[in-house]
């Protein structure tokens, strides 16, 4: 099942590399994605050559090398003369003029999916804000891949509306775990673009069972995430702390939400509120 609501591997890459420029104030940026246990520049901002485009750089070679193999950050303050990593790519790093340098792994699920780079042309002094924006772009880069991809193998396992119009029990099932799950990581990401995105995909996992749904069923019903969050998490039978738990919320504030939910639908049970944003398209 495609995914035509998110962007590409490149689109990704290329938004994190002007965003960390414009984050961390420095001027020139540049990264890609790991392959085969290198990583190839694809993407460049502030560059005054050509020479880093299209860099490939190895495991343990180099700064960004290294930051591949240790998974953390490495700084070389000044390339030119840094004792603690190789020099194989002196001729293109020195060779654009850059100076200080910094490297930070995307990692994903603990393992490095590409390497963000952030640089100066002359050796400055490199404050902590500096490195805690440039941490903080490549850990929502790894969000965004982790999110989409665990969305894209959740529908994938999904049937096709188009050859399966009646959708068995389990995939139901399936379907509304799925959903509940999807709503659980979507409320840990900040970006509003990328939540966008997943609602998108939210209204379709719900659309694949809308053939429940009664057209003469109009409930002027307008939940908040955070009250969809809860009756989706409730839908699968999850109690009020095991719903805290995957939600990172208070208890009390679950039993809120979820009371909440059921007066807005009008019901005087979790069990009536789940079926009546069924049947009203709400949830799966």
């Amino acid at each position: 099942m495609a995914l035509s609501g998110l962007a590409s591997d490149a689109d990704l890459m290329a938004h994190a590399i002007g965003d960390l420029a414009t984050r961390t104030g420095l001027p020139v940026a540049f990264g890609g994605y790991e392959r085969e246990e290198a990583v190839e520049v694809t993407s460049v901002v502030g560059n005054r050559t050509a020479h880093l485009a299209g860099l490939v750089v190895r495991a343990s070679r180099g700064l960004g090398g290294r930051a591949m193999v240790e998974k953390r950050p490495r700084l070389a303050l000044d390339y030119k003369t840094s004792r603690h990593i190789t020099h194989d790519y002196d001729r293109v790093i020195l060779g654009e003029g850059i100076s200080t340098l910094f490297a930070v792994p995307v990692l994903v699920s603990g393992v490095t999916r590409g390497i963000l780079y952030c640089g100066s042309w002359n050796q400055l002094p490199f404050g902590e804000n500096v490195a805690r924006n440039a941490v903080a772009v490549a850990n929502d880069l790894a969000t965004e891949l982790r999110v989409r991809e665990e969305v894209q193998r959740r529908l994938s396992q999904l049937p096709q509306p188009e050859s399966a119009p009646l959708i068995a029990p389990a995939a139901r099932e399936q379907l509304r775990e799925s959903y509940a799950e999807l709503r659980s990581i979507a409320a840990e990401i900040t970006d509003a673009g990328l939540r966008e995105r997943i609602a998108g995909l939210e209204s379709r996992l719900a659309a694949l069972s809308r053939e429940d749904a009664d057209p003469h069923d109009h409930l002027d019903v307008r939940l908040s995430p955070r009250e969809t969050d809860v009756l989706a998490c409730a839908a699968l039978g999850a109690t009020n702390s095991e719903i805290a738990a995957t939600l990172q919320l208070r208890e009390g504030t679950v039993k809120s939400y979820l009371q909440s939910a059921m007066s807005k639908l009008d019901a005087s049970t979790r069990h009536a509120a789940v079926a009546k944003a069924r049947r009203a398209g709400i949830l799966p």
